[in-house]
């Protein structure tokens, strides 16, 4: 039982439905709940799709700007970070001047850093932006959420937030898709290139059908310290796990700002309880489901991003596919996700979460398992399989956890709990890259000298051979340009087989993290507040 006071959803007298601030009915088409829904999904789905579709572009930018692995994997973890760090202060930033003018400058600033990326002729360049993007992403998250919870009454709610996730979940899978397509025929800039019209599609769609919508005791002043301590530990702590695999875990600068982020966020906590109107009140979390959501979708993002990373590596660089080949061969974990997330939110509307929350967890950890056991000759049908299943395994996760995460919270702090929620799948994305990356490098380190001696390969220098671990990490053999066929192979199939223990004993511990999240599922219940935003008289 949440220890959050229900909000009434009443009138004077307990008459009528209260109809959130700045929320009066709108005429015609604006503040219509399916067609909010259509033009919010339009703009989350820039953001959910620049989260995996650079990863099939990775290996052509990688090699047009003359990357390393580690700046490669800043393309990604910078675009992380900035989202990590201000997706609650961007949510309270709706729920104070509203959701609608929050989401609309998040479509804006996303699409045109998105086109300055394209423009973009250096790796540093590529990674600010992609920052920026970031941050403007940040603003328009939390923001979608708090229209669709002001928007649909709660029995429409999980069907709604259903549709939502079956969006983030096909632009999330189906990223290395489009990815491939772009790539291969036109280049890597299009990736980017692409969210231009997008995003000019969401603000006409935004300006003409979305109306305001603000809770009566919406939040009026700032909590500007909280701000800054919540930020801080933060960035303390996920700039601690994205350096972590190349400073090393027992790094005294790694646990110097992990210590940082601790203190940090006792700081925060300590604030929160002085402040009159704080960024986060700190009884949201004694509503165990919340809290349980917060957790499950870090835990879902660890296994499924973190697994993710090293996929499209395997599928190009091992199995020598095309940007767009490796991408269809994802076409099965995208069918599912689309499938499986509205039959999902049915399910949990008649059912309740733990079920579907459990069950989705428990297929993410066998198919984690089963992608442990891919090897270099694998074939496509058996692939196929593998990714078929961590679809339907994570369909139910992104709907419920979502819904679990912003159903318990009150309808003032929407905003915020939309926050949480993307905040908490930002973090466990980077958890994912940099645990599952340490334990890749920690494997590959190990046996690539042993592989080379054995194949009979004429041995390496310290440098060489790090060298030859940091190419191998992303399926590369370190082949050097006028080697023998001969010799050549046996450096491809050294490479290869190296590259596949490190894929597997990271692939064991997603599946691990995806048993543990079985657990904490069961500790979730249906949101006690999803009906305070039912104010919506269109449907």
């Amino acid at each position: 039982m949440t220890s959050q006071t229900t909000i009434d959803t009443t009138g004077p007298g307990g008459k009528a439905p209260a109809t959130p601030s700045g929320a009066t009915p709108g005429k015609g088409l604006r503040g219509h709940p399916w067609l909010t829904l259509i033009t919010v999904a339009v703009g989350v789905m820039m953001v959910a799709l620049d989260g995996t579709i650079v990863a099939i572009a990775n290996p052509a930018i990688q090699k047009d700007l003359g990357a390393t692995f580690a700046q490669v994997q800043w393309i990604t973890n910078g675009y992380f970070l900035a989202l990590a760090v201000s997706l609650i202060t961007a949510g309270k930033l709706g729920d104070r001047f509203g959701h609608r003018q929050t989401f609309l400058i998040g479509v804006v600033g996303f699409a045109a850093a998105s086109g300055a990326i394209g423009l973009s002729d250096s790796i540093a360049l590529v990674v600010t932006f992609r920052v920026l993007q970031g941050l403007f992403g940040a603003l328009l998250m939390p923001a979608a959420l708090g229209l669709l919870r002001a928007t649909f009454p709660a029995e429409k709610l999980n069907m709604a937030i259903g549709i939502w996730g079956m969006v983030i979940g096909a632009s999330t899978a189906g990223g290395p898709i489009l990815g491939g397509v772009l790539v291969e025929h036109v280049n890597w800039q299009s990736v980017f290139f692409i969210n231009v019209p997008v995003g000019v599609l969401a603000v006409v769609l935004g300006v003409w059908i979305l109306l305001d919508h603000r809770a009566e005791n919406a939040p009026r002043s700032f909590d500007i310290l909280g701000i800054a301590l919540l930020s801080g530990a933060m960035f303390c702590l996920v700039w601690a796990l994205i350096k972590a695999p190349e400073w090393g875990w027992g790094d005294g600068r790694t646990w110097a700002f992990i210590i940082a982020s601790v203190v940090g966020f006792a700081l925060f906590s300590f604030w929160e309880t002085k402040v009159k109107e704080p960024l986060i009140p700190l009884a949201l979390f004694r509503s165990v489901p919340l809290s349980a959501g917060v957790v499950l979708m870090i835990l879902m993002a660890i296994a499924f991003m973190g697994g993710l990373f090293f996929v499209t590596f395997y599928l190009q660089n091992v199995h020598g596919m095309s940007p767009i080949d490796a991408g269809l061969h994802l076409l099965p974990l995208t069918g599912m996700m689309i499938v499986g997330s509205p039959l999902a939110g049915a399910m949990i509307t008649k059912v309740g979460p733990r079920i579907p929350l459990a069950g989705g967890m428990a297929l993410t950890a066998i198919a984690m398992y089963g992608m442990s056991t891919l090897e270099t000759d694998t074939g496509s049908g058996i692939m196929s399989v593998w990714f078929a299943l961590l679809g339907l395994g994570l369909a139910p996760v992104m709907v419920g956890a979502t819904e679990v995460i912003v159903g318990n919270a009150p309808m003032e702090l929407s905003g915020v709990a939309g926050g949480l929620q993307q905040a908490a799948m930002q973090i466990g994305g980077s958890l994912g890259t940099a645990v599952l990356g340490a334990v890749m490098a920690s494997k590959v380190d190990s046996d690539l000298a042993g592989n080379w001696t054995k194949a009979g390969l004429p041995p390496l220098t310290p440098e060489q051979e790090h060298q030859a671990s940091e190419a191998v990490q992303v399926g590369v053999p370190p082949v050097a340009p006028g080697t023998p066929d001969a010799i050549a192979a046996k450096i491809t199939g050294v490479a290869h087989d190296t590259f596949i223990s490190g894929m597997s004993a990271a692939s064991l511990v997603a599946a691990g993290v995806a048993v543990v999240a079985v657990l904490v599922a069961f500790l979730t219940k249906r949101g006690e507040n999803a009906g305070a935003g039912a104010g919506a008289a269109h449907i």
